[in-house]
C-alpha cells in the first residue's frame, strides 16, 4: 500500500511561525509534524510515499530527500499553487496508482497511531468490479475521533461502522483515511478540488464506512495547539 502525505497548505493560522517554515517541518518534541508521519508509517511497513507541496516546498524536499534516511521512498507532487485534498490527491494519481492508499494530513499529531490497521482495509470486497457488492463501504474507509473543542459539532455520524452525513453519533474526521482512487475521477488533474464534497457524496450512498481513533490525537493548527504540545511533560502534556 502507497501512503499519501498531504503538506500543501500554508497554515495562514500558524503564522508568522509559517511565513519561514512549512507547517509540516514545524517542531513537536524536536521532531518535524511530517516526520512522525513518516517513522510511523515505515514502522507498520508502509514506505512508498506521496507527499504534496506548495508554500515554501522545497524545504519539505530538502529536509526528506528521497526518504532513505526513514527507511522509505518519496515521490513529491508539487503543485505551485495548493490544489484543496482532492485536487492534490488528482494532481498525484499518477504516483499513487489504482490500489487502495492511505492519505493522511502533515498536520495532526497522533504518535500511537498504528498504520498496521489500515493495510486491507479495503482488499475484501470490490465495489468498483462487482455490479452487486456484499460491501458497499468498500469505496473508502475514515478514521474518525472524539470531537475536540473547536468541532464540537463533528463532521460525521456512524453507525455500525457505516459513515453518514446525519445522525448521531457525530464524530470528527481525523485526517486519516483509505481511498479507492477512482473517487476522483470526476477531479481533473490540476485543478482544485476539496474533499469533504466528494466524501459527503459517497457517504450519501452508503458507500463510505470508519471506525473511531481513541488514541492521542491533535490538529496542530494553531500556534497555541503547538505550544500545548510542546510544554514541558510536568504541565500534563502527553
Amino acid at each position: 500500500m502507497k501512503a499519501m502525505i498531504f503538506a500543501a497548505g500554508r497554515g495562514e493560522r500558524m503564522r508568522p511561525l509559517t511565513d519561514s517554515c512549512p507547517k509540516p517541518l514545524l517542531k513537536i518534541r524536536g521532531r518535524p509534524l511530517i516526520v512522525w508521519h513518516i517513522l510511523n508509517l515505515v514502522r507498520a511497513g508502509i514506505t512508498d510515499l506521496v507527499i504534496n507541496h506548495a508554500h515554501l516546498g522545497q524545504m519539505i524536499e530538502d529536509a526528506l530527500g528521497d526518504g532513505t534516511q526513514f527507511g522509505a521512498r518519496i515521490a513529491y507532487s508539487s503543485e505551485g499553487t495548493a490544489l484543496e485534498t482532492a485536487g492534490g490527491i488528482a494532481k498525484a494519481r499518477h504516483l499513487l496508482g489504482d490500489a487502495p492508499f492511505l492519505a493522511l494530513a502533515a498536520d495532526i499529531y497522533c504518535p500511537h497511531f498504528d498504520f498496521r490497521q489500515v493495510k486491507d482495509t479495503l482488499e475484501d470486497n470490490d465495489v468498483w468490479g462487482n455490479p452487486h457488492p456484499v460491501d458497499k463501504r468498500d469505496a473508502a474507509w475514515l478514521y474518525l475521533v472524539k470531537n475536540p473543542v473547536h468541532n464540537l459539532q463533528g463532521d460525521f455520524a456512524l453507525n455500525n461502522f457505516s459513515i453518514a452525513n446525519d445522525g448521531d453519533p457525530r464524530y470528527t474526521f481525523s485526517g486519516i483515511g483509505v481511498y479507492r482512487p477512482q473517487m476522483f475521477d470526476g477531479v481533473t488533474p490540476g485543478e482544485s478540488a476539496r474533499l469533504a464534497p466528494i466524501l459527503r457524496e459517497y457517504a450519501a450512498r452508503g458507500q463510505v464506512g470508519g471506525e473511531v481513533y481513541r488514541g492521542d490525537w491533535t490538529d496542530v493548527g494553531t500556534a497555541e495547539r503547538l505550544a500545548q504540545l510542546n510544554a514541558p511533560l510536568t504541565q500534563g502534556i502527553r
